[in-house]
């Protein structure tokens, strides 16, 4: 379709009017109209404080860690439960802004929310870009095999053995690094349900997802054999710079710790202290 000439005359004089505007803007602005500190002083422990509620982005579908028991009901979990606790501390409410993973960090950049609890590992590229707590869940990656297995007692003793992986997962990766054969499944269910089966020799995978299983499940007739010396820390995540609110978080979270609060959630969801 064309336009007319008058339409692009007036398109072409709305544009410059808004270069204009945006030459005179200061360098802070966002493209929303709203400042990156406008941003930090609306999510900032004074404001929650005032507000009176923490406001907290999490998935709700992510099970044991954020989600509706039977898909309906109030949102429950490890994540929920603990960040409820921390904001008992604060003095304050929490409500939950459910929030699909590949949004959630756009969400907390653009200040729906004062922080994600959604099991966020840290690494180098997230604390490049985000502020986190100290670490409330620490999980090394595991290997799982049959009780009566006693072949393989750590990584190395997956040379030649057949493992069941997720294949866009990073046990996979370290499983094919240990020499493993890998049989491609698509997540822990099935991974599982191999290993019972003896059909495979083993599973890499980690250590919640095994307690979390343990848990529901009872005798599993499963045990780990070993772990990696490098365990996943898990934080709460906020926005950059956003230093008085994670402080905050972080002295909650010494007193829960303290207090055997974190231990006894653990406990509920995994029959075992993932905490520290």
């Amino acid at each position: 379709m064309k336009r007319s000439s008058s339409l692009v005359a007036l398109v072409s004089l709305a544009a410059a009017a808004t270069l204009a505007l945006g030459a005179c803007a200061s360098p802070s602005s966002t493209s929303d109209g709203a400042t990156s500190e406008g941003k930090l002083k609306a999510n900032s422990l004074a404001a929650i404080q005032e507000a009176g509620v923490l406001t907290v982005g999490t998935e709700g579908t992510y099970r044991p860690f954020s989600y509706h028991e039977d898909g309906t009901g109030d949102i429950t979990g490890y994540d929920v439960e603990i960040i409820s606790a921390v904001a008992d501390k604060l003095g304050v409410k929490v409500k939950f802004e459910e929030t699909q993973w590949d949004a959630i960090f756009a969400g907390l950049e653009a200040g729906r929310f004062d922080v994600i609890a959604n099991q966020v590992s840290i690494n180098d590229e997230r604390t490049a870009k985000y502020d986190f707590s100290e670490p409330y869940t620490v999980s090394p990656g595991v290997i799982v095999v049959k009780n009566d297995n006693s072949d393989i007692s750590s990584f190395a003793d997956l040379s030649g053995k057949t493992t069941a992986q997720s294949l866009t997962s990073n046990w996979y990766e370290l499983a094919q690094k240990s020499g493993a054969n890998v049989e491609a499944v698509e997540g822990w269910a099935q991974a599982v349900a191999l290993l019972e089966q003896g059909r495979v020799d083993a599973t890499v995978n980690d250590n919640l997802t095994f307690l979390d299983y343990q848990k529901q499940k009872g005798d599993t007739g499963l045990k780990i054999a070993a772990e990696t010396d490098d365990p996943s820390l898990n934080a709460f995540v906020f926005a950059k710079g956003n230093t008085e609110l994670q402080q905050a978080v972080d002295k909650a979270l010494d007193d829960l710790r303290a207090d055997g609060t974190l231990a006894k959630i653990s406990d509920k969801y995994f029959g075992s202290d993932v905490t520290q």
